[in-house]
């Protein structure tokens, strides 16, 4: 191997040097970075209240999605929710407080399962006076039929039907012109 083959230009070991020192400061950053950083703190302070926080707020409807409780909603306004059930929690009231206060300020719509009251009597019958209409119906319908098919033919209609069956029976449109 030629000796000169080791001896760059300036330029090339210029170029390699920055090379070197762009790669070498980059690399020793995150592990710089790591060494000063502070520890991460963690996201809940206190994961019992974080557990009751998400417990109530699967039960509670989000206003903006309205199919999704403020625990799957990212909606600011179910963020804004959950943060005010948090404040409530840390506040020392109970679920039952919680519930009330927000029902209180939007109405039974917050709630995933409304209670039963004369308001929401429609809402919890509903289903069931649907089903005793629909099976009414179905009876009456049944039975109606059954009277229907007690209808009986005569001996003419009988034939002309069995003629039609075979398809040697003339139609009415030519029994007419005769």
């Amino acid at each position: 191997m030629p000796a000169d083959f080791l001896v760059l230009p300036l330029r090339a070991r210029r170029a390699l040097t920055i090379c070197a020192t762009v790669l070498g400061v980059a690399g020793g950053v995150p592990a710089q970075a790591e060494a000063e950083a502070p520890a991460a703190r963690p996201v809940v302070e206190d994961p019992v209240l974080e557990a009751r926080v998400l417990e109530l707020s699967h039960k509670l409807r989000c206003l903006v999605c309205q199919n999704q409780s403020i625990a799957e909603s990212h909606a600011p306004l179910a963020v804004d929710l959950r943060n005010q059930v948090r404040e409530q929690f840390v506040a020392g009231r109970d679920e039952n407080q919680i519930v009330d206060y927000l029902v209180a300020r939007y109405g039974d719509f917050v709630l995933y399962e409304p209670p039963f009251k004369l308001t929401t009597l429609v809402l919890w019958l509903g289903p069931l006076l649907l089903l005793v209409a629909g099976a009414g119906w179905l009876a009456f319908r049944l039975r109606r039929r059954a009277a229907e098919a007690v209808t009986t033919l005569s001996e003419a209609e009988h034939a002309r039907a069995r003629a039609l069956l075979e398809g040697g029976a003339p139609s009415s449109s030519e029994e007419n012109r005769s």
